[in-house]
């Protein structure tokens, strides 16, 4: 049984004893013909308070960060062991949930950049990090490197004069 509907039943119990204390007054009264019962009132607002108190510890939804660092370091380990597909599976679906991460797209190239056949692949994905994060010279360093790979000097050439401008080191 889950925590929280653990605490949502004891409010419900704590709600009932705050009835049964309230009503203890006037059920003395009724059968035994005096105020009995002398700090009754206290106790029932008492697990009135707990029972509140565990109906909104019982609703409180904890919804979980993503936490997008953890994921790229699993997509890391995937393609460190091997599982390139579910690497590149991992880094798909992280790009599809957070479209902003350049990251994700650098290390879905670098992975695409190891097979010939996704090669222009490796260079859009190159591409859209730096549209993200233009000021990452090892972005621009990497597209070169697949440029390279495509055989196209030209743009290698531009792409090592940028990152050379942001201050990177030559390759």
């Amino acid at each position: 049984m889950k925590p929280l509907s653990t605490a949502r039943q004891w409010s419900r119990a704590a709600w009932v004893l705050a009835v049964l204390f309230a009503s203890l007054p006037l059920a003395g009264r009724l059968v035994l013909g005096a105020w009995a019962f002398p700090g009754a009132t206290e106790i029932a607002f008492l697990c009135l308070i707990l029972g509140t108190y565990l109906h909104f510890l019982g609703r409180r939804h904890s919804r979980t960060l993503r936490d997008d660092a953890a994921v790229l370091e699993r997509a890391l380990e995937l393609a460190a062991n091997g599982q390139t597909r579910g690497a590149l599976a991992l880094l798909t679906e992280t790009i599809r949930r957070s479209p902003r991460l350049w990251q994700a797209y650098q290390y879905r190239a670098q992975l695409y950049s190891r097979q010939n056949e996704f090669l222009d692949a490796a260079v859009r994905d190159l591409t859209e990090a730096i549209h993200l994060a233009p000021k990452e010279p090892h972005l621009y360093v990497l597209r070169g490197q697949v440029h390279r790979q495509l055989g196209d000097e030209r743009s290698a050439r531009a792409d090592s004069e940028a990152a050379a401008a942001l201050g990177a080191r030559p390759v």
